[in-house]
């Protein structure tokens, strides 16, 4: 019986996806719900799993083919009889390391992670993985090829010897040109479009972190005893927010057409940096959620993050964002509205300063805060008396609990 291997459903407002890379060729054999290829979207990677087990009779689309819902990807065999009828590999194919006969094994490869080891030609046996029961990550993969210099040259580089010879003398001038992902191409679309369509202003303040960092310490070691989860400073930043949203709602508010679309549930994107670029993952009901459930989901999504496990439905929504531009060094910046959210505050380096406190000069952790917002729903005064608020509840971390 032959069987269509069509695109599946994609995400909600994703039209297309590119065909990234088939990891089964015609005449090769399959089983049941292995991935046969990847499909890259604007946002994540998706994986096409065989319906049965057979033999790929035809491959209908090329690596780097845009699709949509519905089209023909493959013509499978299906049944172990026409498994047996394919065509023996060629010693060529039989003496290549298959990166994909790793997916079969107990540490099941990633689309990012299968995606680094085919472009630099690496065997997923000889890479130690230190992801859950051995998966292998792409921090795994990175740390093999910076301990194995002369693996770690990708499609497209220039060859050792032309690249020796152009530095001995003084003429290293290489370039080389690779087109977008679809990734980076829908980040810098959507960077744009902020722009052209949000009239975005950027109001600061600073935030004294003393007494954070004080309870922090003070429950750092009970916390993680407690809860199995590290107690960092996004927690309270959220919790912050979440405060600050309830006395100001224009703040988590959308824009949808000329209408303003007002919510009643606090959901915060978190942006956080990836191999494949910004990714934003939504924390869901923050307004209902302890300090642990945050710290927890956020240690989730760095995760997926860096295994490119991160799913649409994780990055799907989200009323309201935070950035955390500090964990690079930044100082300060004007963060970039996530649309259609009409507010995202930026977070940056704690540092000691001087500051003057009740007439003397004192050293304390200092941040500066950015909130960039859309100033066609939301006036100066609340931009400045929200950045207010969440600085009043970090300064005294008491007022969350009493929300005053």
């Amino acid at each position: 019986m032959t069987i269509e291997i069509k695109v599946p459903p994609l995400p909600e407002s994703v039209s297309d996806a590119t065909l990234v890379t088939w990891h089964k060729k015609a005449g090769e054999t399959v089983s049941r719900d292995e991935n046969l290829v990847d499909l890259e979207t604007d946002k994540v990677v998706l994986e096409v799993p065989a319906p049965a087990s057979g033999t790929i009779a035809k491959l209908m689309v090329e690596n780097g083919a845009t699709v949509v819902a519905g089209d023909v990807l493959a013509l499978l065999e299906e049944g172990e009889a026409a498994a047996a009828e394919a065509p023996p590999p060629s010693a060529k194919e039989v003496e290549t390391p298959v990166v994909e006969s790793a997916d079969s094994g107990p540490a099941k490869l990633s689309p990012a992670v299968r995606r680094l080891l085919e472009e630099h030609d690496l065997d997923a046996t000889i890479v130690a993985g230190s992801g859950k029961d051995g998966r292998i990550t792409k921090s795994d993969v990175m740390g093999y090829l910076k301990t194995h210099s002369d693996e770690n040259v990708a499609p497209g580089d220039p060859a050792p010897e032309l690249e020796a010879s152009a530095a001995a003398i003084g003429l290293s001038r290489t370039e080389q040109r690779v087109p977008m992902t679809r990734l980076r191409a829908r980040i810098a679309e959507r960077m744009v479009e902020a722009q052209q369509t949000a009239a975005m202003l950027t109001t600061f303040n600073e935030v004294d972190l003393t007494k954070v960092m004080s309870l922090r310490k003070r429950y750092k070691e009970s916390f993680e005893k407690e809860h199995g989860v590290r107690l960092g400073f996004m927690s309270f930043f959220a919790k912050a927010a979440v405060e600050a949203l309830k006395k100001y709602p224009a703040v988590n508010a959308s824009v949808e057409g000329n209408d303003i679309v007002y919510h009643d549930y606090v959901d915060i994107g978190i942006a956080v940096s990836s191999e494949r670029g910004l990714m934003v993952p939504v924390l869901r009901d923050v307004d209902h959620a302890s300090f642990a459930k945050i710290e927890s989901d956020i240690n989730v999504y760095a995760g997926k993050a860096r295994d490119g496990s991160m799913s649409m439905e994780d990055l799907t929504g989200g009323t309201f964002t935070i950035t955390n531009g500090g964990i690079f060094g930044s100082m300060l910046s004007t963060p970039i509205l996530n649309p259609p959210q009409s507010a995202i505050l930026g977070m940056h380096n704690i540092q000691e300063r001087a500051v003057v406190i009740d007439g003397e000069i004192a050293i304390r952790p200092m941040m500066y805060l950015a909130l960039t917002y859309d100033h066609r729903i939301i006036d100066g005064r609340e931009a400045v008396q929200f950045l207010v608020s969440i600085k009043n509840s970090l300064e005294d971390p008491g007022r969350m609990l009493l929300q005053v």
